[in-house]
């Protein structure tokens, strides 16, 4: 059982482990890790996040229960627990911060609200890919997830076409899965429809990750089956370019000065 104090409320610390490795994770974060009696988060984040005290209570929950989480990580917490709630790269950014305000905002229960309530940020996977790429995202940007499973996929190709018009560097998150695998190649044909055919894109898998791989294409050699649920992918703007490396690498950048 964790060590909880049953006559104060404890607190709630949603952290973000940024993409994977411990170098790339703050110091406020290991120290909230380090304090907690309780952990959650999904266990592929909790691997990461390890490994963990003896005395620390770590429990894992399926990554489409974001709400449930929540809700059991404020009642462990207004019995008393330090909760730290694991989120993969930044928290608020299609992560944990977002549910947990929710159920918060939801809660019929008074002591919720006692709870102390804190989120520490973590370098999120587009923020990631793009330093290993350069700096794609130097200039205005758009993060986006391509999952219709909390909006319907015709607000999705909506928000591309705007995304387009304005000519944002664009970073989409959640672009293709199991469940979902030819929405990917929808997107995809809506922003070549939209933008030039050597427009450069940056796909960051596992980033930070022992599997880690950064691949630089064009837009028209893009292909659907390089793209998974554990990938980025950076679409550049008509403004982003390509400088050409001695090892025969490049550099992907979007000038900052029109």
């Amino acid at each position: 059982m964790s060590a909880v104090d049953a006559h104060a409320a404890g607190s709630l610390t949603v952290v973000g482990l940024g993409p994977g490795s411990a170098a790339q994770r703050t110091p406020a974060v290991s120290a909230a890790l380090a304090a907690a009696t309780d952990i959650l988060g999904y266990q592929t984040y909790l691997d990461l996040a390890g490994p963990f005290a003896a005395h620390q209570r770590v429990l894992a929950s399926d990554n489409r229960e974001e709400l449930h989480r929540a809700r059991h990580a404020f009642g462990l917490a207004a019995g008393g627990a330090r909760v730290a709630m694991v989120s993969s790269g930044d928290p608020g950014v299609f992560a944990m911060a977002a549910a947990v305000l929710e159920a918060l905002d939801h809660a019929d229960d008074p002591a919720w609200r006692q709870v102390r309530l804190a989120i520490l940020p973590g370098v999120s996977a587009a923020q990631a890919a793009a330093a290993l790429a350069g700096a794609p995202l130097g200039h205005d940007f758009c993060a986006l997830s391509l999952s219709d499973n909390l909006k319907p996929w015709a607000e999705i190709e909506r928000r591309l076409a705007l995304v387009c018009e304005a000519d944002l560097v664009l970073a989409l998150y959640n672009p293709r899965s199991k469940a979902r695998p030819d929405q990917f190649a929808q997107a995809l044909a809506l922003i070549r429809a939209r933008r030039a055919a050597h427009t450069p894109v940056v796909l960051g898998r596992d980033v930070g990750r022992p599997a880690e791989q950064l691949t630089v294409t064009r837009l028209a050699a893009l292909r659907p089956e390089q793209v998974d649920m554990r990938t980025v992918v950076i679409v550049g703007s008509s403004r982003t370019r390509r400088i050409e490396r001695p090892d025969g690498g490049c550099w992907v950048y979007t000038p900052r000065f029109y």
